[in-house]
């Protein structure tokens, strides 16, 4: 006798077809996400001619391995490096990105923990002012900006200039203008607002016990801070943290106009010149390679802290 596929069989088949379809999109995001990642860190391995001849295929170093198949590789990337100056920009960003890092967590935390555990007259004024910040558009203010910045190295050389000529320093010239220092005080002030309204509510989150009890142990409030409230906050500061490195390190406007000097660029400005280099030379070796020295600390940072990153973000949203 034949059977007859009971009500449950239906709903079954519809869960696997759901389930299959999900995974199926899943996997086409996967493929859409990672290939073209993969695809410039392979491409650079090959010559300009070996890309046009075949694009989408594997480099001569992975299909036979040899001395000679890998000498694409090397040559890319130590004409990247060295010859096109790659390495100076690398390390610039590198200074740039961390040092606005460290004054964007430092200051955005004890900012956010003040706003969001203590009760002072003009608190929602600030918390507001700090929104405010977020509507903002960076292009806005570029002009401003730059004539803001022009007046207040002005400012500082004829206030510190007679000192400074006093001691013996001679004559003194401040300028904000084509200077890491200028630009890292621009990153720090761009970032807060985003950093504030974030770690605002995850401080909220926090329990309010741990600190009076470390205030009935004589603690004052800095080594409540320090000690107690930043250790706890750990997955918000992290998660922060991650998403102000990706913007920073990436950042182009404000490294084109406050950045006139070879030797100061940051990384993506290297990268543009280096792109333009490449299409006149017709040089697509030395433009990936490029792109891989760019992409890398990303992609390592992401891998490194990525469990933190997730942790801080459920976190927020379990407790909020």
């Amino acid at each position: 006798m034949a059977r007859h596929g009971g009500p449950g069989s239906g709903a079954s088949l519809s869960a696997r077809v759901a389930s299959g379809a999900r995974w199926l999109f899943l996997t086409a995001y996967l493929v859409a996400v990672v290939f073209p990642m993969c695809w410039v860190f392979y491409t650079s391995a090959k010559t300009t001619q070996q890309i046009y001849k075949s694009p989408f295929g594997l480099p001569k170093v992975v299909t036979s391995p040899s001395r000679a198949n890998a000498e694409p590789l090397v040559r890319n990337y130590r004409k990247a490096w060295t010859g096109s100056h790659f390495g100076q920009y690398f390390v610039n960003s590198l200074i740039v990105v961390s040092v606005s890092l460290v004054g964007v967590v430092l200051l955005g935390s004890m900012a956010a923990y003040v706003l969001a555990r203590f009760e002072f007259r003009g608190r929602n004024v600030a918390y507001s002012l700090f929104l405010c910040g977020l509507l903002i558009p960076m292009q806005l203010v570029l002009i401003p900006l730059f004539f803001q910045f022009s007046d207040m190295g002005e400012g500082l050389t004829r206030l510190l200039g007679p000192p400074a000529r006093a001691l013996g320093l001679g004559n003194l010239t401040i300028s904000l203008h084509d200077s890491h220092a200028g630009l890292i005080l621009i990153y720090i002030a761009f970032s807060l607002a985003f950093t504030v309204f974030t770690l605002t509510s995850f401080f909220r989150t926090l329990p309010g016990e741990l600190r009076e009890a470390a205030m009935i142990d004589g603690a004052g409030e800095y080594r409540i801070f320090f000690s107690v409230m930043m250790p706890l906050g750990k997955p918000g500061i992290v998660t922060i943290a991650i998403f102000n490195f990706l913007g920073l390190w990436n950042e182009y406007l404000f490294g084109l106009v406050f950045l006139s000097s070879d030797k100061l660029k940051t990384l993506p400005l290297g990268l543009a010149s280096i792109s333009m280099q490449a299409q006149y030379k017709s040089d697509f070796g030395l433009l990936f390679a490029a792109l891989v020295i760019s992409m890398a600390p990303t992609i390592l940072v992401y891998i490194i802290l990525q469990e933190k990153l997730t942790r801080g973000i459920t976190v927020g949203a379990l407790k909020g």
